[in-house]
């Protein structure tokens, strides 16, 4: 573990052992050695932090792709970087090298975390929405276990897109972990689009299938698909006040405008 990582542990941890309540579940999927993807739904900025939190207390630290633009922010960028975090410039050519770091890190007995949304899922209820083929990509080229997660409860903290934290009364942080995503029938197949669509689709399955035990709800019958409803895949698309409303919305039966 570089030293940048430990350090960060230091101070982190105990505030969040202070200002959460912990409700973790199914550590035992957790690989105890070797390389491996993991994966969980995106649902606040404040994800990566929980999502550390439980992966440090498996016993595996994760090192995650994040998008450029965080470390480009003075100290933080230079922080993640020396703690082992991969830069991701989505949209460019640059996205490559990312790719390849990803892989190399699995191949070297890392536990790589990757949001397979790309960004806060834009669902109004906040199930997980449509996948991008990343994580599955890697797991199928190294064919190390695909992890899924499903998390709930960094959105009480920070809600989808906002900046200011709600931390009292403590909240508490739900993460599953489920068995390794059975991917061994793709291996001998090209890693084409459809491959990699059929496996991330298996993989967003597993994730919504343990939020619904997390949440003890049931999913919607459709995943929601930015593409299909005209919402930007990456940024802010509605601002938080929008998808309040717009699951306010649903839940009285209304449509959006």
């Amino acid at each position: 573990m570089p030293w940048a990582y430990r350090f960060v542990a230091l101070l982190l941890r105990p505030v969040l052992m202070r200002v959460t309540k912990r409700d973790w579940r199914g550590l035992e999927n957790i690989p105890a050695e070797g390389g491996f993807v993991v994966s969980t739904n995106h649902i606040s900025y404040a994800d990566p932090l929980v999502f550390a939190h439980f992966m440090f207390d498996s016993g595996r630290e994760a090192y995650f792709l994040g998008k450029d633009s965080l470390f480009a922010i003075p100290v933080v960028g230079w922080l993640l970087r020396k703690c082992g975090q991969i830069p991701v410039y989505r949209n460019s050519a640059a996205a490559t090298d990312a790719y390849r770091a990803a892989v190399d890190g699995v191949r070297a007995g890392k536990a790589l975390g990757i949001f397979p949304e790309g960004t806060i899922t834009r669902d109004p209820d906040l199930w997980p929405m449509r996948g991008k083929t990343g994580a599955a990509r890697v797991a199928l080229e190294t064919r190390c276990p695909l992890i899924p997660v499903a998390q709930w409860g960094a959105q009480e903290i920070l809600s989808p897109y906002g900046h200011r934290p709600s931390l009292f009364p403590r909240k508490t942080m739900q993460m599953y972990a489920g068995p390794p995503v059975d991917l061994s029938d793709l291996y001998d197949r090209p890693i084409d689009t459809k491959t990699l669509r059929e496996a991330t689709d298996r993989l967003m399955d597993r994730i919504t299938e343990l939020l619904e035990v997390v949440r003890d709800e049931k999913r919607p019958i459709e995943r929601f698909d930015p593409r299909s409803h005209g919402v930007p895949e990456i940024g802010d698309p509605l601002g938080h006040d929008e998808i309040g409303r717009e699951s306010r919305s649903r839940t009285h039966g209304e449509e959006r405008p």
